[in-house]
């Protein structure tokens, strides 16, 4: 697993670069001491764990938090336990309170490592009961469309869009018609919209992002969103 550490005192960070050397499946490949770099290096790069600190100048980590993508742990690390209720509300593996104890690190990373195991059980079989196309009749003509390809639908009136790529597929079909149809990977996040939920790159308090375009999330759909997030 790649990890960075996010941390505006170095003392906390060589802490747990130290501690990181341990375990031989974690393999440290940044550390920051402000937000927006490290913001900016997400921006062009993939990991798999985030060590963030919440108390920081310029962005705290829990600003930071929400604009990382969902396949992303992140592990809080701070001196404040009063954050620790409200950093569970974005996408939050692990939470050590300052001073960390290399014993509670271990723990952190046995969840992580398990943690991984189980996205990557669930993105092997997400797909594995259905074909790996779907056609969607639009007026005359129909449409074979690759499941993985679809970013996302969304309802308007009678007809339904497929959002593949750069086109735009119209059906005449209901949401409950659309879900029928779709793996488990697809939810509902708004009465009008549908997401692939591994297109989604950031999520925020009452939207999400997949790449650039913003789609809102419904409060009656945040709940189950957020057990997604787990």
């Amino acid at each position: 697993m790649k990890v960075i550490i996010v941390d505006d005192e170095p003392k906390a960070i060589e802490l747990i670069v130290s501690y990181l050397k341990h375990f031989s499946n974690l393999e440290l490949v940044n550390t920051f001491r402000n937000g927006l770099k490290a913001l900016e290096f997400l921006n062009t790069h993939t990991v798999d764990v985030v060590f963030l600190d919440i108390n920081m100048p310029h962005l705290s980590g829990l600003s930071l938090s929400k604009m990382i993508t969902p396949k992303t742990s992140i592990v809080f690390t701070t001196a404040y336990s009063e954050h620790a209720l409200e950093s569970y509300d974005v996408n939050t593996t692990d939470y050590l309170l300052k001073p960390i104890s290399l014993e509670r690190f271990s723990k952190t990373i046995t969840k992580l490592i398990n943690t991984q195991e189980q996205n990557n059980n669930n993105s092997s079989n997400t797909f594995s009961e259905y074909p790996a196309t779907l056609f969607v009749k639009s007026g005359l003509e129909t449409h074979q469309l690759q499941i993985t390809a679809i970013n996302y639908l969304q309802k308007d009136g009678n007809y339904m869009y497929y959002f593949v790529a750069d086109k735009k597929i119209m059906a005449r079909q209901s949401i409950g018609e659309a879900l029928s149809k779709l793996p488990s990977d697809f939810i509902q996040v708004q009465k009008s919209y549908i997401v692939n939920f591994s297109k989604i790159t950031a999520i925020q308090t009452d939207s999400l992002f997949i790449d650039t375009i913003q789609i809102p999330i419904g409060n009656q759909y945040k709940a189950a969103l957020l057990a997604r997030l787990k």
